[in-house]
């Protein structure tokens, strides 16, 4: 039907599907994707995504309820490490970093959604081919820790709350057996001490799950499913400034290997903003 009218669908369902289930708020789940555009196509990756896909391929979608787009330029590619990256060869592939909450209990009613909408937006020719995804995963929240305790944003706010910078960090834990100490170390030794006395506010762990078997083919399946961690780093100043005191010279975790330090800072919405200054 002309104009997107529906047909066949019963307008008392979305009521239906609203009165049941969790509608915490809480961040329950998150989709982090890092997304290298091909060269030439920067600005049209950034215009296209920004003007189009954030919106139409994200937040209109049921129970994702927070979103925020991060950049590295050239400059803060450079920083990354390790050299060897088993996340992104080369290291510095990934220049924008897209990160969204979604509520607690409702991932498998948001993939539903967003495999179908996907499906429909490619059909319409509504999806940017120029661009390779270098880490994309849907991952379930395993922990946040706070510099300030209970003072300050939630992670919850986190996505809103306006942060000069965002790190993001994967470590691969030694074996699976071995992820579960090598988060407890994360949570109750490690974070609370780096986190005292500095620039990041809080620090969210994740662990990635599988992307769904009728996802769209240009998304590759998640690697180390069972022995990677993601963890999201919340700075209230620009990477750059805290990035030597903060960010260099750790050794890696007893039971594991850093595969990825990357150091992002927040997109201008509505701009383009550090679209030339990618290479």
């Amino acid at each position: 039907m002309a104009g997107g009218e529906r047909e066949g669908v019963d307008p008392g369902l979305y009521a239906e599907l609203a009165s049941v289930g969790p509608y915490g708020v809480g961040v329950g789940h998150a989709l982090i994707t890092m997304v290298e555009p091909h060269p030439g196509h920067e600005f049209g990756y950034h215009r296209w995504y920004e003007d189009d896909h954030y919106y139409a391929g994200a937040m209109a979608m049921p129970w994702m309820f927070a979103g925020r787009r991060w950049v590295a330029t050239r400059d803060l590619q450079l920083l990354r490490v390790p050299e060897k990256s088993a996340v992104a060869q080369p290291v510095t592939a990934g220049c924008y970093l897209s990160t969204y909450w979604v509520t607690e209990g409702r991932y498998d009613d948001h993939m539903r959604w967003t495999v179908a909408i996907n499906k429909r937006l490619n059909r319409d020719a509504r999806v940017y081919r120029d661009r390779t995804h270098v880490f994309t995963a849907f991952q379930e929240h395993e922990s946040t820790v706070y510099r300030d305790g209970a003072a300050g944003p939630r992670d919850f706010h986190a996505l809103d709350h306006p942060y000069a910078g965002l790190v993001l960090e994967v470590i691969d834990a030694e074996s699976p057996e071995r992820r579960g100490e090598l988060l407890e170390w994360l949570v109750s030794r490690h974070l609370p001490k780096r986190l005292a006395g500095s620039p990041a506010a809080m620090v969210t762990v994740f662990r990635p799950t599988p992307l769904p078997g009728d996802r769209m083919t240009y998304v590759k399946q998640v690697e180390g499913v069972d022995t990677r961690l993601t963890l999201l780093w919340f700075l209230e100043t620009d990477p750059r400034e805290c990035w030597e005191r903060c960010f260099t010279g750790q050794e890696d975790p007893p039971t594991g290997r850093v595969e990825l330090l990357a150091p992002f800072v927040p997109t201008v919405p509505g701009t383009d903003k550090y679209v030339d200054q990618l290479r």
